[in-house]
């Protein structure tokens, strides 16, 4: 089988196609024959080897997939070789197989293909963890989403809509903010060229947002923290601006305010129950069309350099996929 590999720490242009043997499902394991792999922000980082999870070399990209099961391990249950699933595995997937346990696999209904169902899983399920559980967003509290037209951004406003927030979408250009107000925000602010910190308290008449989804970090982490209401939430997502902000702890204190973090990978590893219900709400609402699963681009496995490098600039609105 094809696959692609990242045999030493660097960029999206390091990364090589080569051949490797197929696979075999051990005890309670199945191969799957990826349809489709999913990119996400962290692979730009896990292929240079800065981001939290640092694979032995050689290891492929792509942390999540779609496809159908090709083969099925002794001890198996509730699977079957042609069944459509959709699977987390951390990296590995950009491959045309891949081995997984049964457990780790969601089987992806029949409405919902399975192009936007590739990539559901990370940036969905981390952002109803980040909303509903750490930020205990309300209806009818105002939620400000950073960098809101990539792939968790979109989530964000989406998942926003659904639990009753009014949404405002923060982005660099018009042609996001355009993006994201199509996905369902409520207003927009364009933070290339107005003040992040003014304007939200502008739009919210002075009294501050309820809380703010930060996927971008940089400067515009403190501005937001300063643009939040009494008792508002900071969710902590990542850094896609590159820098790790360092917060002035009386910030949050003068607001009663919580900086609160969002590791969804651990998440699901220490609350599985927790998870498992998670991810059964995000597919029937994407198998109502109630969420988008926007595909911004499909790329075959041999482009998944620069699928990878379009992330890395920051030019994806929703996901890039990679095909095998």
């Amino acid at each position: 089988m094809k696959a692609v590999l990242c045999e030493r720490l660097g960029g999206p242009e390091d990364l090589r196609l080569v051949e490797l043997p197929d696979p075999e499902p051990g005890r309670d394991e199945v191969v799957v024959e990826v349809a489709y792999a999913a990119l996400n922000f962290f692979d730009t980082l896990i292929i240079a080897g800065r981001y939290q999870t640092k694979p032995d070399l050689p290891f492929s990209p792509g942390g999540e997939f779609s496809g159908r099961v090709s083969a099925v391990g002794a001890g198996v249950e509730g699977l079957a070789v042609g069944d459509r699933v959709a699977g987390y595995l951390g990296y590995g997937c950009c491959r045309e197989k891949v081995v997984a346990r049964a457990e780790a696999l969601t089987l992806v209904p029949e409405e919902l293909p399975l192009d936007r169902a590739a990539g559901i899983i990370i940036t969905y399920g981390t952002t109803l963890h980040a909303l509903a559980d750490r930020g205990a967003l309300k209806t009818g509290e105002t939620l400000a989403v950073l960098g809101a037209s990539g792939g968790v951004g979109i989530a964000a406003v989406e998942i926003g809509k659904l639990l009753g927030a009014r949404v405002i979408a923060c982005a660099s250009s018009a042609e996001k903010l355009a993006f994201a107000r199509e996905r369902g925000a409520d207003e927009t602010l364009d933070y290339a060229t107005e003040d992040l910190k003014t304007r939200l308290k502008e739009m919210t008449g002075g009294r501050g947002v309820d809380v703010v989804y930060d996927p971008v970090g940089g400067e515009a982490t403190e501005a937001a923290v300063r643009a939040l209401a009494w008792r508002g939430r900071l969710l902590v997502i990542g850094f896609a601006a590159g820098d790790i902000p360092k917060l002035p702890l009386n910030l949050p204190m003068l607001k009663g305010a919580d900086v609160r973090g969002v590791f969804w990978s651990e998440h699901a590893k220490r609350e599985p129950a927790v998870h498992r219900a998670e991810l059964a709400r995000i597919f029937d609402w994407a198998a109502d069309g109630e969420i988008s699963a926007h595909v911004d681009a499909v790329l075959p496995l041999d482009q998944t350099a620069e699928a990878i490098a379009r992330i890395k600039r920051r030019e994806a609105k929703g996901k890039i996929l990679v095909r095998p």
